[in-house]
């Protein structure tokens, strides 16, 4: 299993099994418009590291920006072979 099928069955966890205290658990029970909005500011962030040119800062925040498409995934039900079966799609 790589990192992001990792990442993505801990936050399908947390949404099957809440954990008091979890940032995923906040995102989750706040929304699609909460997750769509932390969506946005992490790529803007991205864009503005990438800029500056700083390869560190722009991994950092290519992280933060996975993680939450994660979360928007999970919470609308969107597998990772829904996304591979695109891209896929997209590939020729």
């Amino acid at each position: 299993m790589n990192i992001i099928e990792e990442l993505y069955s801990v936050v399908l966890n947390r949404q099957k099994n809440p954990t008091e205290g979890s940032y995923t658990n906040y995102l989750l029970n706040e929304g699609t418009e909460k997750i769509a909005k932390k969506v946005g500011e992490e790529a803007v962030e991205t864009a503005i590291a990438a800029a500056k040119g700083s390869k560190s800062e722009v991994v950092g925040e290519i992280s933060d920006v996975l993680y939450h498409l994660l979360v928007l995934m999970v919470h609308m039900g969107i597998s990772l072979e829904d996304i591979e079966k695109e891209l896929r799609g997209r590939r020729s």
